[in-house]
């Protein structure tokens, strides 16, 4: 399952992971990250022990939200050691994602 994410522990599990970490920006309301949600939790049992597969939700955590910059989403950051290597705004088919999860392990 993948990790959710808060102000909470945002820092120890995204900011200060030594693994990748695949970071979906998400609300309930939203169609498209309705899409994209089960192709995250996919990927957290696919990538477990490779790299974290987290999720925030945009309406619980804007402060972070706006930190990065999301103005879209589904927006998927991926960050490795505090720094966003890659990003993808939108749906998109799982392979995908894999792909870049992949490029940056």
């Amino acid at each position: 399952m993948a990790l959710e994410i808060t102000s909470a522990n945002f820092e120890s599990e995204v900011m200060k992971s030594d693994k990748l970490v695949m970071l979906d920006f998400w609300a309930e309301w939203c169609g498209p990250c309705r899409a994209v949600g089960p192709i995250v939790e996919e990927l957290s049992q696919e990538f477990a022990g490779k790299a974290t597969i987290a999720k925030l939700n945009v309406d619980n955590e804007g402060d972070i939200s706006a930190q990065f910059g999301v103005r879209n989403i589904p927006t998927i950051l991926f960050i490795k050691n505090g720094e966003v290597v890659d990003k993808h705004v939108g749906s998109a088919p799982k392979s995908h994602f894999a792909a870049i999860l992949n490029k940056h392990l």
